[in-house]
């Protein structure tokens, strides 16, 4: 099945809820990264537990806009995939922590990359360029 087909399809499945498992990515290293780390959240979250294990409101602090929701769902899939563990605490109140695997902790190199490429290409300009401006009627 065509690579960008199965991402299509294994994302539709998984925004009408059912469970997206790491065996259904496709071969490809680069979709099956796309597959396991989906979203726009996926990498962030990963980026600030490569700082070491943080509780649940200390991720979500550390990245404004993310819905309690949205955290709670990526933290899921990451365990499922083998990414993240979680640990909970037999405490009063109860304290849960999050951390990278060794896989998971793996990402630094694909982040540390993505990051230096990123600070290497020019800015990204809000404006578009004149030739895919829409025609002017």
């Amino acid at each position: 099945m065509h690579t960008m087909h199965r991402l299509r399809q294994l994302h539709r499945r998984d925004t009408i809820g059912l469970v997206r498992d790491v065996d259904e990515a496709p071969e490809c290293g680069v979709a099956r990264f796309l597959v396991l780390l989906d979203g726009p959240w996926a990498t962030l979250i990963v980026r600030e537990l490569l700082h070491g294990p943080l509780r649940f409101t200390q991720i979500r602090d550390r990245l404004p806009g993310i819905s309690a929701h949205t955290l709670t769902n990526r933290l899921r899939q990451f365990e499922r995939n083998g990414l993240v563990t979680r640990t909970a605490y037999a405490e009063i109140p109860p304290r849960v922590v999050y951390e990278l695997t060794e896989v998971g902790g793996q990402l630094r190199t694909v982040l540390d990359a993505m990051n230096s490429w990123a600070l290497s290409v020019p800015p990204v300009s809000s404006s578009v360029p004149e030739d895919r401006a829409s025609p002017r009627i």
